[in-house]
């Protein structure tokens, strides 16, 4: 089977899907934190509870990610457009200036502020193209009562209600 549509069509095509924003978090090796920025994320499972994320080969932190057992997701929240571009960004200190705590299961750093937070247990890796699809089994979960933060055709914004007229 081979893709009949070209990469410019198929990704403004995905830029009109809406979607949340968030930041996955592991360490590396030696110990250090690493994450990156991931709109690819859904809910996989209720019973028992599991998501999914995608994760790019060619990221700075793709070895942690496939070494690590374990990975944090913050599902960020409206005004955080700053957080999430810094993780989407190569070669910088992403860590410099964000707030976070540390989680309670995993000890890895969650993004203060986010609307939501799960800690996560890899159960599957599996070759997604020029991806890896992370499958994690969801450790803890927790929510706020922060707005999320939505992404949609390149831009950041916030959800709003539409309202329904009475028939």
């Amino acid at each position: 089977m081979t893709a009949t549509a070209d990469q410019s069509s198929f990704r403004n095509a995905m830029a009109r899907f809406a979607s949340g924003v968030t930041v996955c978090t592991t360490r590396n090796s030696d110990g250090v934190f690493v994450g990156f920025t991931a709109s690819a994320f859904s809910s996989l499972s209720l019973n028992p509870p599991m998501l999914l994320v995608c994760l790019q080969k060619d990221a700075e932190c793709y070895t942690a990610f496939m070494d690590n057992d374990a990975f944090a997701v913050s599902i960020l929240a409206h005004g955080q457009s700053d957080i999430a571009r810094r993780f989407a960004t190569k070669n910088i200190d992403k860590w410099h200036g964000t707030p976070v705590t540390d989680g309670e299961i995993s000890g890895l750093p969650l993004i203060t502020g986010a609307s939501a937070h799960c800690e996560c247990w890899v159960t599957e890796r599996v070759d997604g193209g020029d991806h890896t699809i992370l499958v994690g089994l969801v450790e803890r979960a927790e929510v706020s009562e922060h707005e999320p933060m939505v992404h949609y055709n390149r831009r950041f914004g916030y959800f709003v209600e539409e309202e329904v007229s009475p028939d």
